[in-house]
């Protein structure tokens, strides 16, 4: 499935979900790395993180190789501990807020690793994961809090998606992302905010 990446002043435009878990418009870059979920698992969940490759690097095609098994690990010294990684996520939002989809939201998508949130194992269950293009270290751009608040409000459309965690959050010591350059009251105002 293609679409047509989103432009800074699409930002406004309602994005909707269907019932396999696809945004409309969205450019969608099949990701291998994905399973069923458990018979009638609800989507409760929204988990936020950050990744860049190589690390504190932004753009590029590293991050869409590594979620599609063809990053080449000899392209950089880092690359090499990533050899064999099988990991995905739902979406990816870029640093100029253009939104990636890789596995339908109805899957399984490999995100969170070994995590719990409010007494529940196992979180890739019924959650959704989000990539953001970014570090601990530098800040969010502004068009990411616009297409992250967009995207948000359409999967709350389509799932009842109670609570919004961080990686760091359901793998406390584990994993430190979004990280504190995420600036998590920004982001609850654009969420509440009239579209």
């Amino acid at each position: 499935m293609a679409g047509t990446p989103i432009s800074m002043s699409d930002h406004s435009i309602p994005l909707s979900i269907d019932e396999q878990g696809v945004a409309g418009g969205v450019r969608f870059i099949a990701s291998p790395n994905f399973d069923e979920r458990p018979s009638a698992m609800a989507v409760t969940l929204l988990v936020l993180h950050n990744i860049s490759l190589p690390p504190g690097i932004f753009g590029g095609g590293a991050i869409v190789e590594l979620f599609t098994n063809t990053l080449d690990c000899r392209a950089h010294p880092y690359f090499d501990g990533l050899r064999g990684l099988r990991v995905s996520a739902h979406f990816l939002v870029r640093r100029d807020g253009e939104l990636i989809q890789f596995v339908a939201c109805a899957r399984r998508a490999w995100h969170a690793g070994a995590s719990q949130w409010r007494g529940r194992p196992r979180c890739n269950d019924f959650s959704v994961g989000v990539e953001l293009e970014g570090s601990d270290a530098a800040p969010y751009e502004f068009p990411q809090y616009l297409q992250l608040a967009r995207l948000t409000r359409a999967l709350r459309a389509r799932y009842p998606l109670p609570d919004i965690a961080g990686h760091a959050d359901i793998a406390p010591g584990r994993k430190s992302d979004p990280g504190p350059s995420f600036d998590w009251a920004r982001y609850r105002a654009d969420i509440a905010a009239p579209r």
